[in-house]
Parts: structure tokens; C-alpha cells; sequence
């Protein structure tokens, strides 16, 4: 029986930590917790100051406790490592440079004036100059995690706050190295000179990156084209966590922290073919340790210094979230953010981040900031984290009445569209599709003019060149205005089908002879535009299959002319019958025929 306990207590916490990631953390998403978050609150309710305290009245919630879970500490910063590994696979030049005035430009200040004023804050609370600097570090940053989840949650992280909001994140992630690096500096011991010391370590910094670099460079890609070559996933997978940990183990050697040598091995991987594949490999592995990091987190927050502060730990949690949203608010203002996407991005980048436990964890352990007060910074970083949803819940009816508010003041600086003699393209809605639809005819110099009624987007378009306008595309006397009657065609791209079928009724009406190409959703939404009068309805669905099997038949050894022919078939047979929306069974035996009729892989 005893061999049995001790049996049980070896598994107890990994059964904890599995429990926690596949059970607990998705009933918690179901109320809109992140999975961060989760993992600290789990934490700390598993933890000494609450289940602890339990356990001791009712000795039956004992085996619910953790034991060991601090010993695995190695274990779970392989997360925050595997983090920077995917950081570092995401980057290229190309997308730093597309977004560089954001990135570099707002991104920066943001961290800098940051910084600056909590570093001075802090040494005006009698913190020492380290001590000042580590916080300044880990409180200038904000919650990647939770703030893109918020975005790609409700489909926005296009729009002009989510696309503002993405930059500052993306530079805060790209400093998040450096500060690794400068705690690692400080960390060593420094018997002469302060300068002469730092200068020496960066100069060993320079150089094990720099080794790094050229290893990884000319090794990464023929080992794994090596290892593919062998089509074992397993070997693939050994491979990549062996490059992973590896690079981290090396610059650990050389004096670096583990995770900066995961950043540059991702780096060296983003521009290779075996991209997509490690970062599949790595994001489940980075996910759970990840987790197993935050609920370690969660297990050492000391609960009693609310309890005998709490005035104190709240307030200082509130302030620090407003002195950032303001900060962020007067220099997004400064680049010419619109109001209500800088209102937006201020309250979500306020709180802190999870990359402020990863520095002050850091500065404890190597000894850089010892101050008892640092415990209390990690309490206010997991408050301010923790209202993070309630300000994106609250920033929503402040923006929509700040929108509301000032329409009138943005759309009086917007022009307003005027006849032309030249017939012209309309289109409607300036999304991506709309986007690139003007992209091309401006590359075949087609005159066009663009509506959309997104005063941000509108803004921004015509900052970038485009002929766009704002407006209902639904409102008849504003398709006048454009030139309805005399238009070349009219493309509807916007993804509201509702929307969509209003603007070709309306358009349709204006001008009967019209031909609208327009974006169905799919085979049922394209039968009711061309009921409603469009000339070619573009299923997304149809066009993705006919993409997906046009691929599939040149993989497969059909030669590609065939393979096109095929597609074209079938397309004019879908738009055929597309056409005909009142024979529907028609359609369904068709489409059955043609999939009968598709070679079989």
C-alpha cells in the first residue's frame, strides 16, 4: 500500500499539470479567460494561500495539492524559450519593413518613454538603480497573449487599432532580447570598472551571436533537409527540439540567456522552406510548458500581501495600467492614429505582460534585484493582466461613443466623390479583396473608385493612394453620386452577405444594365445574388475546391493544361446551374457526378 502511495505521489503532479491544460483551462475559456490567465488562477488556487490553507481543515483535498511542481521549474522555462523560438520564426525583413514606421517608430517610443517613467517612479519609491531598471523592463511591456487573442477573437486585428496595437506588441517582443541580454550583463560580477565591464560583455555577446549566426546559417538547412530526406516525423521532431534547445544551451555557455539563442535559431529558420513545419512541431510543446510556467507562477504569488495591503496593491496596479493608456494614447495621437483606435489600444496595452514575470523571475534568480518588493510587482502585474478583459469590455461602448461622437468632425475632412465623365470600376467595400481588386486595375490603369463606410479605413486608403470614399454603397443617391449610371461595373467585396444583397438590389436598380461581380460566401448566398441580378456571383467555397483539386491533379502527374481545362469545366458548370437557383437537385446531382469523376489519389 505504501508502494502504491508512493506511486500515485510520483504522477500526482503531472496528472495536475495535464488535468489543468486539457479540462480546467478549456471550461475557463468557455467564461472568456485566456489561457494565461487560467494558468494563474489555477495556480494560485492550487497554491499555499488558498488550497493549502483548505487542505489543512479537510486533510481529503491533500492529494490535490502540488509537491514537486517547483522542482520542474527547468521544465516550464522551456516554454518561455520555445516562445522566443516561434517569436523569431514569425519575424522577416519583409514584414518589419512593411510596418516600420509603427513598429520602430510608435513600437519604440513606447518602450522608451515606458521605461523611463517607471524606472524614475520606481527610484523615487527608493528602489536601487538595478532594482529601478528591472522594473522599468518588465512594466513597460504589455500582454501579447491575451491582447491578439482579443483581436483574432472578433475578427479585427485588421483594423486600425488591431494593425496599431499589433506594432507596439511586435517591438515590445523584439526588446524583449535585448532586456534579456542587459540582465544577463548586469548579472556579472564587476570588480573594476562599471563601464569596462559592460563593454567587455557586449563585446562577448557580439561575438557568441555572431557564432551562432554562422553556425546556423550554413548547418540548420542541410541538417533538416537531412532529416526530412529520412520521412520519419519523429526524427523531424527530435530535430527541431534538438535545434530549439540546442542554440539555447550554446548561448547559455557563452554567457547569453537560453532564450536569446532560441530567438536566433528561429530567425534562421523564418526564411526557409521547413518554416510551417517546426512551428507546428513546437507551438503544442510551447503551449504546455508555457501553461506549466504560469501555474508555477501562479503557485508562488504570496496572497497575503493583498490581504494586508490591498489599497496599496490595487491602487498601484490601476495607476501603472492609466499612466500606460495615456502614454500609449499621446504618442499614437502623435503618429496620427485615429481617435478612437488610439482610446483602443491604450486601455488594451495598459496592463502588463506575461514577459514581466519571465525579467523579474530572471533578475531574482541571478541575483540582479533581490528586493523583497519585486513580489509585490508581480502582484500587480497579474491584477492589471487580470482586468485586461474587463477594459476590452469597457473600451467598446467608450469607442463606439467616441465614434459616434466624432463622424462628423472625420468625414468633414474626407472628400466627397464627384461624376465622371470617364467611365469607371465601383467598388464596393475596401477590405482585402477590395484592396487587391484596385491593386490590379491600377496595374492594367482601369479607372476605378472605391466606397467603403469605415471612416478609418477610407482615412488610411487614401493616405496609401487609393481613390476611395466614404458612404453607404446601399443608398441609391449615393451611387448617383458616383457614377452608377455610367460605370464600367460594379465588384461587391465586402463578407456581410446581408450587406452585400442590399448594395446589388440597390445598384441593380440604379442602373439595369450594370454588370456586378460580386463575393458570395457560398453555393446558396451566390443563387441569391444572381436572383437578385448580379452578372457572376464568386463563391468562396466553390473557388477554394476548384483551387484544392486543380492542385491535387498536377501533384498527382496530370499535366498542367489538362489540370486547367478540368478546373474551367467544372467552374462553367457550377456557374451554369448557379444560375438556375430553382433546381436545386439538379445541382446536388451534378456536383455528386463531378466528384465521382475525380481521380482517385
Amino acid at each position: 500500500q505504501t508502494m502504491v502511495a508512493e506511486s500515485l505521489s510520483n504522477f500526482k503532479d503531472v496528472l495536475i499539470v495535464l488535468g489543468t491544460a486539457g479540462i480546467a483551462i478549456p471550461l475557463l475559456k468557455r467564461f472568456g479567460i485566456s489561457t494565461i490567465l487560467g494558468f494563474l488562477l489555477i495556480g494560485i488556487v492550487l497554491g499555499p494561500h488558498v488550497l493549502g490553507v483548505i487542505a489543512t481543515a479537510l486533510p481529503s483535498l491533500q492529494f490535490l495539492t502540488p509537491e514537486n511542481l517547483q522542482s520542474n521549474a527547468a521544465i516550464a522555462e522551456l516554454g518561455v524559450v520555445f516562445l522566443l523560438f516561434l517569436i523569431g520564426l514569425e519575424l522577416s525583413p519583409e514584414r518589419l519593413l512593411t510596418m516600420k514606421r509603427l513598429v520602430f517608430g510608435l513600437g519604440g517610443l513606447q518602450i522608451i518613454f515606458s521605461m523611463a517613467l517607471i524606472t524614475a517612479i520606481a527610484h523615487l519609491l527608493g528602489f536601487d538603480d538595478r532594482a529601478a531598471l528591472v522594473l522599468g523592463m518588465a512594466l513597460s511591456l504589455s500582454s501579447t497573449a491575451i491582447v491578439i487573442q482579443l483581436f483574432s477573437d472578433e475578427k479585427r486585428l485588421g483594423s486600425q487599432a488591431g494593425r496599431v496595437s499589433f506594432s507596439i506588441l511586435l517591438m515590445q517582443d523584439l526588446a524583449i532580447i535585448p532586456m534579456l541580454l542587459l540582465l544577463g550583463i548586469l548579472a556579472e560580477p564587476t570588480g573594476g570598472n562599471l563601464f569596462t565591464s559592460i563593454s567587455l560583455a557586449l563585446l562577448q555577446a557580439v561575438a557568441a551571436i555572431a557564432f551562432i549566426v554562422i553556425v546556423g546559417r550554413y548547418a540548420l538547412r542541410p541538417m533538416l533537409k537531412m532529416v526530412s530526406s529520412a520521412q520519419s516525423p519523429d526524427l523531424f521532431m527530435a530535430a527541431v527540439l534538438f535545434i530549439a534547445i540546442g542554440t539555447g544551451a550554446l548561448a547559455t555557455a557563452a554567457g547569453l540567456s537560453m532564450s536569446l539563442g532560441a530567438f536566433i535559431a528561429g530567425l534562421m529558420l523564418a526564411e526557409t522552406e521547413y518554416r510551417r513545419a517546426v512551428e507546428a512541431i513546437i507551438e503544442p510543446f510551447k503551449g504546455l510548458l508555457l501553461g506549466l510556467f504560469f501555474l508555477l507562477v501562479g503557485l508562488g504569488l504570496d496572497l497575503s500581501a493583498i490581504a494586508h495591503q490591498p489599497i496599496l496593491i490595487m491602487g498601484a496596479a490601476i495607476l501603472l495600467v492609466l499612466a500606460k493608456a495615456v502614454l500609449i494614447y499621446a504618442l499614437a495621437r502623435a503618429f496620427r492614429i485615429g481617435h478612437t483606435a488610439a482610446i483602443e489600444s491604450a486601455l488594451l496595452l495598459g496592463p502588463c505582460g506575461e514577459f514581466a514575470f519571465v525579467i523579474l523571475g530572471s533578475a531574482q534568480n541571478s541575483g540582479v534585484a533581490n528586493d523583497q518588493r519585486l513580489e509585490m510587482a508581480l502582484l500587480v502585474v497579474s491584477i492589471s493582466m487580470a482586468i485586461l478583459p474587463v477594459l476590452s469590455k469597457l473600451s467598446k461602448p467608450i469607442v463606439r461613443n467616441s465614434r459616434n461622437a466624432t463622424t462628423t468632425a472625420d468625414l468633414s475632412h474626407l472628400p466627397k466623390p464627384s461624376p465622371s465623365e470617364t467611365p469607371r470600376v465601383i467598388i464596393a467595400g475596401f477590405g482585402r479583396v477590395g484592396t487587391l481588386i484596385a491593386s490590379m486595375l491600377d496595374e492594367h490603369k482601369l479607372p476605378y473608385i472605391a466606397i467603403d463606410n469605415n471612416v478609418d479605413h477610407v482615412a488610411n486608403a487614401r493616405k496609401d493612394g487609393y481613390d476611395i470614399y466614404y458612404g453607404d454603397a446601399t443608398n441609391p443617391g449615393f451611387l448617383h453620386t458616383c457614377g452608377i449610371s455610367t460605370s464600367l461595373a460594379l465588384a461587391v467585396t465586402m463578407d456581410n452577405p446581408v450587406k452585400a444583397d442590399e448594395v446589388v438590389k440597390a445598384a441593380r436598380k440604379e442602373n439595369p444594365t450594370l454588370k456586378i461581380i460580386a463575393r458570395a460566401r457560398d453555393e446558396r448566398h451566390a443563387m441569391k445574388l444572381y436572383l437578385a441580378g448580379v452578372t457572376e456571383a464568386v463563391p468562396e467555397t466553390i473557388e477554394s475546391s476548384l483551387q484544392l483539386g486543380e492542385a491535387l491533379l498536377v501533384e498527382t502527374g496530370i499535366p498542367m493544361g489538362l489540370a486547367i481545362a478540368s478546373v474551367h469545366e467544372r467552374r462553367d458548370t457550377f456557374r451554369k446551374l448557379l444560375g438556375r437557383p430553382n433546381r436545386r437537385e439538379e445541382l446536388q446531382n451534378t456536383r455528386r457526378k463531378l466528384r465521382n469523376r475525380m481521380p482517385k489519389v
